[in-house]
């Protein structure tokens, strides 16, 4: 059943020359065949639109390439723009409807990534539904830049609560990694158009699905997580920081407002502005809580943040 679903895979590249031919290559390995790879470049400099274009020439049925156009949207634009290509062209695409995977260029995928996912998602609609917005999403193995395996979780390795999906929760901290996930045309709709002040095309369709639909998280590593010196984001290994151990100095520091919060707040206030209306009163509260970190004092930003943890 799984393999009559067709996926658009989004692929948004930017000066992606030295791991962009592995990636399609995982691709062109999986599975589940019944997928369409839609890519934009970014407005690349390095070679990145030439490879792109070979694989499309070799791979015409497989590969639909849309037309540079010079404009650098940035990782979130990028893969907001697709969404919302793939949206309004998902017949010419052969969709009957627009399943959806975000792929960045640096990694390389499990042979059976889109089928396990296609799968969950499939199972998920069976039980709630296709109109219910739906987000499916899975560990990744960390790896380095010749490939040799760092960690075999993310989740692990950088010391994710995964079972802290609530909404509440996800305000303050994404547990998605966008290059794992499946989402389903309901939740693409929902969450159209992605805010410039969304923190990342990921952290808000997550926090759609988790207000208005279902966020599924499968314990399993599905994708190759690349680490090097011009990741986006990245992957840190988490280790607990003892106050007490901490230096004077540090303490001190640790009183300025932090600018990641600052951001958190903004994406809240922007999500409250646009769904509030729908959401329970706690959900309300949840947001309220979350825009009173954009205070810059290190104090009472803490302490707003403390709150919203606890919520």
């Amino acid at each position: 059943m799984s393999e009559k679903i067709k996926i658009a895979v989004l692929l948004s590249t930017y000066n992606g020359e030295k791991f962009l031919g592995e990636q399609i290559d995982s691709l062109l390995a999986q599975t589940h065949k019944n997928f369409i790879l839609v890519v934009r470049d970014d407005g690349s400099r390095d070679r990145t639109v030439s490879i792109l274009q070979d694989y499309a020439e070799n791979n015409g049925e497989r590969i639909h390439l849309l037309p540079c156009d010079g404009e650098n949207k940035g990782a979130s634009g990028g893969f907001a723009f697709l969404v919302d290509y793939v949206l309004k062209n998902k017949e010419s695409l052969g969709l009957s409807s627009a399943y959806m995977m975000f792929c960045d260029q640096d990694d390389t995928w499990f042979p059976e990534k889109i089928e396990k996912l296609t799968a969950s998602m499939l199972a998920t609609e069976a039980d709630n539904g296709s109109v219910l917005p739906i987000l499916i999403h899975s560990d990744l193995e960390v790896v380095s830049e010749q490939n040799t395996v760092i960690a075999k979780s993310l989740i692990n390795y950088q010391g994710l609560e995964i079972q802290r999906n609530s909404f509440s929760n996800l305000i303050i901290s994404n547990l998605v990694t966008g290059c794992t996930a499946l989402i389903n045309e309901s939740l693409a709709k929902k969450a159209l158009p992605i805010p410039t002040n969304a923190i990342m095309h990921d952290w808000w369709m997550a926090l759609v699905a988790a207000a208005f639909g279902k966020l599924v998280y499968l314990d399993i590593p599905l994708v190759h997580y690349r680490q090097h010196e011009n990741n986006t984001i990245g992957a840190k290994e988490f280790t607990k920081v003892s106050v007490v151990s901490m230096s004077l100095w540090q303490r001190i520091l640790a009183r300025k407002p932090n600018e990641h919060l600052v951001e958190v707040s903004i994406q809240a206030a922007e999500f409250h502005r646009r769904y509030g209306a729908h959401l329970s009163g706690r959900e309300r509260l949840s947001l309220q809580l979350c825009t009173g970190m954009g205070v810059r004092l290190g104090v009472v930003q803490r302490l707003m943040y403390r709150l919203a943890r606890r919520f």
